[in-house]
């Protein structure tokens, strides 16, 4: 519903927000009643407020008992405002009951909140339940599970252009005669014009690619291809380390300000926090560069990182995360890269 001027072939992710907002602001209901008026303008607000996010991560907390059930944050505000659909695939299958019970309606922070405090428990059953869940987020590696494709065949209406999550990444997805596709975002098809969409009928993220016309296109160059995922998967890395040094910078410890400290004073140790943080952050940059060049260079390929938001704050929460369509055969969980970093004791972080 977004009309770009004649001839435009490119577009800024600056000029894209731009546009969206526009687009918010003239959305506006006219014949609507004062509260719905002040419930829409609140709305409002709150999604301009976050919407320079989209050019690099929002914020959504799956909930594991429907395609598209979140944890309302104001992030998900933008999906409504802009009336886009949001699903996921991550589900609990209801015929196993163990893990219905384990899993229950908890959002995936509560989970992990949940997992962490049943293994502290000394009652043996909240323990057995922790496990459960646990093995449940394991086994669900890939965020997406059978249950959950059949469901999300079943919610996507023929021809619907919607957004999928899954492993941290926002994918343009639709339905054509019967069948999910995902839109091709990888870097490593930036010179593949007939690839377009990729198929989403597995667990794995083994697809078929097709050009436009859904019509099978293979890529021409799978080398080229694979170099160009690899440049993806170490830009992702270093974005997921970018918003999680963001969101440090931004927790600011008051507790050890003294009281009746002047605004001069104030305004002196503000400026050294920061300038000490800007300090570590360069430094952290240049660490995590030199790591994304040993990984490659010495291991021969690089995971996808996540941060959980909860558990270190960052982004398997599904949350603060880069928003792309990158290949999700790639990616492994937190848990996997502790391990692959035991493993590789060339590798600082």
């Amino acid at each position: 519903q977004i009309k770009l001027p004649p001839m435009m072939e490119i577009i800024t992710a600056e000029q894209l927000m731009e546009y969206l907002g526009d687009y918010i602001l003239d959305a506006k209901p006219k014949e609507i009643s004062e509260i719905q008026r002040l419930n829409y303008e609140q709305n409002m607000s709150d999604a301009m407020a976050i919407l320079h996010k989209l050019q690099t991560g929002l914020d959504v907390n799956v909930k594991f008992t429907g395609v598209r059930v979140f944890e309302y944050t104001p992030e998900c505000i933008v999906f409504d405002l802009l009336d886009i659909p949001l699903y996921h695939g991550w589900l609990v299958d209801p015929q196993v009951a163990d893990i219905v019970k384990a899993v229950g309606n908890c959002s995936y922070n509560q989970l992990v909140e949940k997992i962490i405090s049943c293994k502290q428990s000394e009652n043996s059953e909240l323990v057995s339940e922790g496990f459960v869940a646990e093995q449940f987020l394991n086994n669900t590696a890939t965020q997406l599970t059978y249950h959950g494709l059949c469901e999300l065949t079943s919610a996507v209406q023929e021809g619907e252009l919607c957004v999928f999550f899954r492993n941290n990444h926002f994918s343009t997805m639709t339905k054509y005669k019967g069948q999910l596709y995902l839109l091709v975002t990888d870097q490593g098809f930036l010179t593949e014009e007939k690839v377009v969409w990729e198929s989403l009928h597995n667990v794995d993220g083994d697809g078929n690619f097709c050009d436009s016309e859904f019509h099978l296109r293979p890529p021409s160059d799978p080398e080229t291809v694979y170099r160009g995922q690899q440049d993806q998967i170490d830009q992702d890395y270093l974005m997921a380390l970018s918003l999680q040094q963001e969101q440090q910078n931004q927790e600011i410890n008051w507790e050890q300000i003294p009281e009746g400290i002047s605004d001069l004073e104030l305004a002196k140790k503000l400026q050294e926090e920061e300038d000490r943080r800007a300090s570590q952050y360069y430094q952290e940059q240049e660490q995590a560069a030199a790591q994304v060049q040993v990984r490659k260079h010495g291991a021969g390929f690089i995971s996808h990182v996540i941060f959980p938001t909860q558990q270190v704050q960052g982004a398997a929460s599904p949350a603060s995360t880069r928003q792309s369509g990158s290949n999700e055969r790639k990616r492994k969980e937190p848990r996997e890269k502790e391990r692959e970093k035991e493993k590789n004791s060339c590798v600082l972080l």
